[in-house]
């Protein structure tokens, strides 16, 4: 099976490492050619996966109409708010890909003013094709070593394509489940980021082990509430692309969520943070995102909301905290059968 990978930050670069290890036919196209002549030089991503090694089977191309004539599979590595962008340059290529059987998202944010998923994005912008979404708990540099993950597919319906695709990205490195709970699992992957950064606010500020399992155990409730409230499924939360993720996020030392929040808990400047980054922390936007969405549904969400006063209004960690701490006091109520559960907020 033919893949092609576009975007060559860490975790497109390391997706494409692992599907050449497991012998799949891949190429890596980096959104800027002097970016794609560095790689195919030096055979590294030196400004994100550095120490790597590119092995020949990985091909490299500045050339998307070239690399994509044989695709059968796109996957798309960019961040949430470049996917419209990305899909607009695809879609001058795409009536020339005949073999192309799935495009799929390995993105997780929400973009900004319309509040789409990224799969919503791409079925807009590239109809006419079957999308897909992969995540869960991956650091892009673990799977580029072959330390053994798993991640979750989700695509709605789960046809032959689908399954074609977990079967040949699979392998002993990398366990992909499938799910047809598209919506949930994309949630899932947004949020996750949002909860993240309250998590790195918590070890900015020193707080210990208790205030941070409350903070993530709170954070998964609020996460199913969401998500529900907007279709997803309850129980698709407690997998791998809600709690999986959500755990590693909030604890790998690697997450730049959780390091970004770290530092705003520490005394430092959201935008003084923002202005000497390289990479994207996809949190920042998405709380924006998802805050305009709660509101304009009228979903209760407590942290979602202290993040945002955080983030875009300049409240002090500290505080928002306080205001989570003083809240009505409630009676914690898990119930429901089939794996279901409704928790209160």
């Amino acid at each position: 099976m033919n893949f092609v990978v576009i975007g060559a930050g860490a975790w497109g670069t390391a997706f494409a490492l692992h599907l050449a290890r497991v012998g799949r036919a891949v190429t890596l196209v980096p959104r800027r050619p002097e970016q794609a002549a560095d790689l195919a030089a030096r055979r590294e991503n030196a400004d994100y996966l550095p120490g790597i090694a590119l092995p020949a089977e990985v091909r490299v191309s500045a050339d998307l109409a070239a690399a994509l004539a044989e695709a059968e599979v796109v996957l798309l590595a960019c961040p949430a708010q470049a996917l419209r962008a990305t899909c607009l340059r695809l879609r001058e290529v795409l009536p020339a890909v005949p073999r192309l059987r799935l495009m799929v998202s390995l993105a997780k944010g929400l973009e900004l003013g319309t509040h789409l998923r990224p799969a919503q994005i791409i079925a807009e912008t590239l109809p006419g094709f079957q999308v897909g979404s992969l995540t869960g708990p991956t650091n892009a540099l673990e799977v580029a070593r072959g330390q053994p993950s798993a991640m979750v597919l989700a695509a709605a319906p789960i046809d032959d394509a689908v399954v074609a695709v977990q079967t040949a990205a699979s392998g002993p490195t990398l366990r992909i489940y499938t799910s047809d709970d598209l919506a949930g699992a994309e949630f899932g992957g947004c949020l996750k980021n949002i909860y993240a950064i309250a998590a790195g606010c918590c070890d900015g500020l020193k707080l210990g082990d208790n205030t941070k399992a409350a903070l993530l155990t709170r954070a998964l409730a609020e996460m199913v509430r969401v998500g529900s409230a907007l279709g997803a499924r309850p129980e698709t939360f407690y997998g791998l692309s809600g709690f999986g993720d959500l755990v590693a996020t909030c604890y790998g030392g690697w997450s730049r969520n959780r390091d970004f929040g770290q530092q705003i808990g520490a005394g430092r400047g959201v935008a003084d943070l923002l202005a000497h980054r390289k990479t994207i922390v996809e949190g920042y936007k998405t709380t924006e995102a998802f805050a305009e969405l709660c509101a304009a549904r009228g979903i209760d969400a407590p942290i979602l909301r202290e993040m945002q006063a955080i983030l875009m209004q300049g409240k002090k960690p500290a505080a928002a905290l306080a205001a989570l701490m003083t809240r009505e006091l409630k009676r914690e109520h898990a119930s429901g059968g089939g794996g279901r559960r409704q928790v209160e907020s």
